[in-house]
């Protein structure tokens, strides 16, 4: 019986490693431990959870041969900065990019951040893709005028 790598395992099952380590976490599927603490699956155990989780009529399987990448994108909107800060919670994701003096939020699924692999200090590109955009300008507010005193004019006589 052989035993994998919870990486490994990750990728023979066609998911994320952090998915896995979720799943053996919440008990969800059975590994050994080494004597270092290491999680170890069983090929066995792998196919056991798989049958479990879909039919057998259409098996994931890890893509073999080249992954394709995007080379062009519609989305006119783009904005190059640099990863400030990556946050997980759950399903969802935060990433905060610095563009220039500004910082942009965005909030993507976990998968999402696992296929991008983000981390602080990386090169990123935000592409905004909105139906609907505003265009403000800003102007500094001058404090406001105070009224002009009327003189009073005196004759002299």
């Amino acid at each position: 019986m052989a035993l994998l790598t919870a990486r490994a395992a990750a990728r023979q099952m066609g998911i994320g490693y952090s998915t896995l380590k979720h799943w053996i976490h919440n008990g969800e599927i059975r590994t050994t431990r080494t004597a270092g603490g290491h999680h170890r699956l069983s090929e066995a155990e792998i196919e056991r959870f798989l049958a479990r989780q879909r039919p057998m009529d259409n098996p994931k399987r890890p893509l073999d041969g080249p992954v394709a990448l995007i080379v062009a994108l519609s989305g006119r909107n783009r904005l190059r900065g640099f990863v400030d800060e990556v946050r997980v919670d759950g399903l969802l994701g935060q990433v905060r990019l610095r563009v220039g003096d500004q910082a942009l939020t965005a909030v993507i699924t976990r998968e999402a951040l696992d296929e991008l692999k983000l981390k602080r200090g990386d090169d990123a590109v935000a592409i905004i893709k909105s139906t609907e955009v505003m265009i403000a300008r800003e102007q500094v507010a001058q404090p406001a005028k105070r009224p002009r005193r009327r003189r009073r004019l005196t004759r002299v006589r």
